[in-house]
């Protein structure tokens, strides 16, 4: 099974509410988005406003590999955007930020592909067992991008008050998974670490100005550097680890709650969950009305299972609730107290009709939509649907779905022509972009507005070219990256190469067909055109 093959195929509608005040200084506006995280689209707008931080305010965190709407709050001022992955709609105004009470529930539609016919079966099996049991509220994979990306829980470098570690996690430690050019700032900073006045070669590091401005003034201070990040992503940091925390200590309390053979376990990007198959009427009470604590230093207990479980994970981590501090930050840096139910009930879970897959070949789809109260993953709902299908992606996997991409991208710069060449595009995800996109990922030059995309004017040369990695030196370049190392190469477009396009993973769109046709039936043209030009040039000549 596959999800989020397509934008479309994972779409969430947030239901909300606020009070609408006529004079208030809150602007509310619908924000569609698509391929991106709700920090980078809240960084985006900010930007190209000029907006200081934290003058956008929102209810929650959405997905970024889907089609999502939420709504934001603006501080005092008007902002419009109409781009293809990003799109406001006027609310109306209110007198007070927005945050978690706004939000009511969310309504989600998951298209879930590559399906054999034979797993429709166990997926009715499956849904009755989440009507009647619900899903374990777990926090999943995508509350952990820190670890895919290989820079940990930088919460636990805060809690030893190792300060210059956890600035080095943040700003210093590149992905090999990241095709991004904020990767590139990365690598940079992990080689000059220390040498706060070197000059970036590469666009994009708007968002560390502020640190970087810091640690020039202070070099030592990397608390103070470390406080200059924006506070809504501090706080992330924070609770990505108390999510961890709290990940371990449900599937403990989940071992001391059921026998061994109602459990079933799948793997995730932080490790291993639980789910349960079956519970006695007595323990489905008991699980239905329980909630397990996100844990801070105040955290009490009245369940002594619960109790228990804590005392497990923390001793797995070598900690007690008092160390969940951060030293000479308490007050902007803290663990905060909640208790998060344990279970989530997916409402008005339908299951659709099947349909042929056009994305897989001789593979079936479905679509599944449901609503689920504010914080509940998903993905989880579908995992625990397809257990008996899904796997979670590793490394290897991500990165071999990047080659192709990468691979398009070398290709469409070797053949286009030198006349029409640019500076690289990407795409939603990060990764080079040919020069036709394929279906549903359109590019497009950005405007003016997107300030954090244009090279700083120091960066420029008398002829304004951009950064040195890109001046012009004789015939057109072009920067490609190495799928395997990730290090930037360079491709002359002077007599270039052919190059083998990759094989395509899926069946080609309407839309790509119908350019390949075009431009099939322009070579044609093309190629009739020379060959009578050739034949019209020796008679020419006898005439003469």
């Amino acid at each position: 099974m596959r999800i989020k093959q397509k934008p479309e195929d994972f779409s969430v509608k947030e239901s909300y509410r606020f009070d609408e005040v006529d004079s208030g200084r809150h602007r509310v506006y619908l924000m569609d988005k698509q391929k991106l995280s709700t920090f980078d689209a809240v960084t985006r707008l900010r930007d190209a406003f000029g907006l200081k931080p934290g003058a956008i305010s929102y209810c929650g965190l959405k997905d970024k590999q889907g089609r999502t709407e939420q709504i934001i709050a603006v501080d005092g001022a008007d902002v419009d955007m109409q781009e293809p992955d990003l799109r406001l709609k006027y609310l109306g105004r209110t007198d007070k930020p927005l945050s978690a009470a706004n939000i009511t529930s969310n309504r989600f539609s998951v298209t879930v592909r590559a399906l054999q016919p034979e797993s429709l079966g166990p997926l009715n099996v499956a849904a009755a067992e989440v009507n009647r049991l619900g899903v374990i509220n777990y926090f999943d994979s995508q509350r952990f991008g820190s670890l895919k990306h290989g820079q940990g829980f930088i919460a636990k470098d805060l809690i030893r008050g190792d300060f210059e570690a956890a600035l080095h996690n943040y700003m210093a430690k590149p992905s090999e998974l990241d095709r991004t050019e904020d990767a590139k700032i990365k690598a940079f900073w992990k080689e000059n670490w220390g040498r706060w006045d070197a000059r970036v070669p590469y666009e994009g590091t708007r968002k560390y100005h502020r640190v970087l401005k810091s640690l020039r003034d202070q070099p030592g201070d990397y608390l103070r550097a470390f406080m200059q990040i924006d506070a809504d992503y501090r706080a992330m940091l924070i609770f990505t680890y108390q999510s961890f925390l709290w990940n371990e200590g449900v599937r403990r309390y989940l071992q001391l709650m059921l026998p061994r053979e109602h459990l079933f376990p799948m793997r995730y990007q932080a490790g291993t969950l639980l789910f349960h198959r079956d519970a006695s009427p007595e323990v489905l009470r008991t699980l239905r009305d329980a909630s397990f604590p996100l844990l801070a230093p105040n955290s009490t207990f009245s369940d002594p299972k619960v109790e228990e479980a804590v005392r497990w994970v923390l001793g797995r981590e070598k900690l007690q609730l008092s160390d969940l501090q951060v030293p000479g930050a308490e007050r902007r840096l803290y663990f905060k107290h909640e208790e998060r139910p344990l279970l989530s009930f997916p409402h008005k879970l339908v299951v659709g009709r099947t349909q042929a897959d056009e994305l897989n070949r001789d593979d079936i789809k479905v679509n599944i939509a449901f609503t689920l109260p504010p914080g509940a993953y998903a993905t989880l709902v579908i995992k625990r649907l397809f257990h008996f299908d899904y796997a979670e992606d590793s490394a290897e996997t991500i990165r071999a779905s990047q080659r192709p991409k990468l691979a398009e991208a070398e290709a469409a710069a070797a053949h286009e022509p030198s006349s029409r060449r640019g500076p690289p595009r990407r795409d939603a995800d990060g990764a080079r972009a040919s020069s036709r996109s394929a279906p549903g990922t359109e590019t497009r030059r950005r405007s003016s507005g997107d300030r954090d995309t244009r090279a700083p004017a120091g960066n420029r040369d008398a002829r304004g070219a951009g950064a040195p990695g890109r001046r012009r030196t004789g015939p057109r370049e072009v920067e490609l990256l190495e799928p395997a190392s990730g290090r930037a190469r360079t491709l002359a477009a002077k007599a270039p190469a052919p190059a083998k396009a990759a094989e395509p993973a899926a069946p080609l769109g309407f839309r790509e067909r119908q350019r390949q046709r075009k431009d099939a039936r322009s070579a044609a043209r093309a190629e009739t055109e020379a060959k009578r030009a050739a034949k019209a040039k020796p008679a020419k000549s006898r005439k003469k």
